[in-house]
């Protein structure tokens, strides 16, 4: 996970968010989950059951540490190891931008599961648009890597990826908006692909995919 500093209680603020939207004894399915901060305490506080992927052995390791059940596979290519409907909601937090198949991936997660809640960074936030235009790489609070040694190689705006969810018949039940320094934004549109530095979506299969 591309992680934030920014703190919420146990929890990072987005984690926060993302574990709001996740129904008590859940069975969750979080995909690059990290060192399994969210899965633990969707476990210790919210009777969730889950299992965590993640292709980092380190972080596997920690995540095996919190007691965490965790597969170490390779999101792009493994999925089809989970059954359809398996789990009653999967998570990508943070993760989108650093797979190689996007759109396989979410395709994925609608057959594995009914609820769908995926985080990501802004790249079309007005602060990226500025370095652009003085012929520099965008980098920010949450995209905070130089060019060369980024794990990100997807870098979607919020317009882009809507459309992407539209494609693929998945419907935006919520949509959460944040500037770079964590504050909640209440504009919708144009308007928060702007401003937003990153943003939450909670997502439902079954919506009706785009042919064009």
């Amino acid at each position: 996970m591309n992680a934030t500093e920014w703190q919420s209680g146990p929890l990072r603020a987005d984690l926060a968010l993302v574990a709001a939207q996740i129904p008590d004894a859940s069975r969750v399915l979080d995909l690059g989950c990290g060192s399994a901060t969210l899965l633990s305490y969707l476990m210790a506080e919210r009777g969730c059951s889950g299992t965590g992927v993640e292709i980092d052995p380190d972080k596997v390791l920690k995540a095996i540490r919190r007691g965490v059940p965790i597969i170490e596979l390779d999101v792009d290519r493994s999925l089809s190891e989970f059954s359809d409907a398996s789990y009653d909601v999967c998570v990508l937090s943070r993760t989108i931008q650093t797979i190689q198949r996007p759109e396989h991936v979410l395709e994925e997660m609608a057959r594995i599961a009914g609820l769908l809640i995926v985080s990501v960074p802004n790249f079309g936030w007005w602060g990226h648009r500025l370095r652009l235009l003085r012929g520099r790489m965008p980098m920010s609070k949450e995209l905070p890597y130089s060019w060369y040694d980024t794990p990100n190689i997807r870098h979607t705006t919020l317009v882009d990826l809507e459309t992407l969810f539209d494609k693929l018949g998945l419907t935006v039940v919520k949509r959460f908006t944040f500037t770079e320094d964590g504050r909640r934004l209440r504009m919708q549109g144009a308007r928060a692909n702007l401003t937003a530095g990153a943003a939450v979506y909670v997502l439902r299969p079954g919506g009706r995919p785009r042919t064009s």
